[in-house]
């Protein structure tokens, strides 16, 4: 059986690092319940003495040792979060390694283990409350005897009060409590820099398509040809590789986007490309989220007492407006984000399609990233030139940061056809 970092690709440096410090953690567990008084190992005190060290912004060897708080940062589809709970399921492994196969690195990964808390933001932000009560929770002794560890997903997330009230609780940490952040970057717009300077932080990089292709074989069964093309087509983004190469619906989405190029061809059809391209997302999102949040309703609505009879399941069918109206609220910011994701992953694909005309009007000597539509970059490239082809590109990767500073979508959209239209 493969180990728990089994599933992170391309990313050997960060691996060794999370290795060594869930080695230097097991050996600060054996060493407090062998007692003050007991001898360790040379080795584990080797181990003991690096998890001493600061933990970042040293200049010394960021992987060496265990520190209580970790940062993991890199590109869309790097494997930020398959890190972190790669490295929640070492730190649980009864063997101290990750091994993939013990009870603590199942229940891990499977998100079942008592001691590891996952947040997975549903809407725009993680909120104070949320946090609050995460970090009371996280305080407590560890059911298994080993970690309390708190995964959170894109942490960059975090209002600015989450933010304080996680700080809080890193800068106080309990002695068996370990916090691991997901961000883009360290920047100060993605993560405080309060939060960063208390934390170690792994990069990783994103996978190269072969690296990303190799894992499609191997674990995924899919046919070495297929999982090329989509490995170049998804950029090194693993979940989105895997959807290309398995779902049709995904492969139709995509094709629809490449076709945007050749429907600008005035005005109007700018203003229609657009609408498309809204709609699209929208119903992608939709379909994501609809049997969810049917559940989730059907799930409240039967603890609330619906179907029951008599007084007492009427009065508390009336009571329960205001827990449904909050429900309903999650679920329109639930919503809100899966379309801002559907449409990124669009306009990622776009960007693709005028890279490739960038590189081949400038003659690069690279592969292009959609290889069915290397046919048409070329001749969008030998039509704009170099200097028109950037603009381009510039314009999709402008409505992104747009739609990221919370422009509405439609007009970040619209204005972005427009600009791919007049060059």
């Amino acid at each position: 059986m493969p180990d728990v970092f089994a599933d992170l690709v391309g990313q050997d440096e960060a691996v060794d690092t999370l290795r060594r410090a869930a080695a230097s953690a097991a050996a600060q567990l054996r060493a407090a319940a062998a007692g003050p008084a007991a001898v360790a190992e040379p080795d584990e005190l080797d181990a003991l003495a690096e998890a001493a060290e600061e933990p970042s912004g040293t200049g010394r060897d960021p992987g060496a040792g265990m520190t209580h708080a970790w940062i993991f940062t890199g590109p869309p589809g790097s494997g930020r979060s398959v890190a972190a709970r790669a490295f929640a399921a070492a730190l649980q492994c009864a063997h101290g390694t990750g091994c993939g196969a013990c009870p603590g690195c199942h229940t891990t990964l499977t998100g079942t283990h008592a001691d590891v808390r996952l947040v997975v933001p549903e809407g725009l932000s993680i909120g104070v409350n949320e946090m609050r009560a995460l970090v009371l929770r996280a305080a407590s002794t560890p059911s298994g005897g080993r970690w309390q560890v708190v995964i959170i997903e894109d942490a960059d997330r975090l209002t600015e009060a989450a933010g304080n009230a996680l700080l809080k609780a890193i800068e106080e940490p309990p002695p068996r409590t370990v916090f691991l952040l997901c961000a883009p970057s360290t920047h100060p717009d993605d993560i405080s820099v309060t939060i960063r300077s208390r934390c170690r932080v792994v990069p990783l990089r994103q996978p190269s398509a072969a690296a990303v292709a190799e894992v499609l074989v191997r674990r995924d069964g899919i046919a070495p040809d297929v999982a090329d093309w989509a490995a170049a087509a998804a950029q090194g983004h693993v979940g989105r590789a895997r959807r290309l190469a398995r779902d049709p619906e995904a492969r139709q989405r995509r094709d629809a986007v490449l076709a945007v190029p050749r429907r600008l061809t005035g005005v109007g059809a700018a203003f229609d490309a657009a609408s498309a391209l809204i709609e699209a997302a929208e119903a992608e999102a939709a379909a994501s989220v609809t049997e969810i949040d049917e559940t989730e309703r059907a799930a409240l609505q039967t603890a609330l007492g619906a179907g029951g009879t008599g007084r007492g399941a009427a009065g508390a069918m009336r009571g329960a407006a205001g827990q449904l109206k909050d429900l309903e609220k999650r679920q329109k910011s639930r919503a809100t984000r899966a379309q801002r994701d559907a449409l990124d992953r669009a306009l990622v694909d776009l960007a693709g399609f005028y890279r490739d005309a960038l590189t081949m009007a400038l003659r690069a000597p690279v592969a292009p990233v959609h290889t069915d539509t290397a046919a048409v970059a070329g001749a969008g490239a030998q039509k704009w030139d170099a200097e028109g082809a950037l603009r381009r590109l510039e314009a999709v990767l402008g409505c992104r940061a747009a739609i990221e500073a919370n422009v509405k979508p439609r007009i970040a959209v619209e204005a972005m056809m427009l600009a791919l239209w007049k060059g």
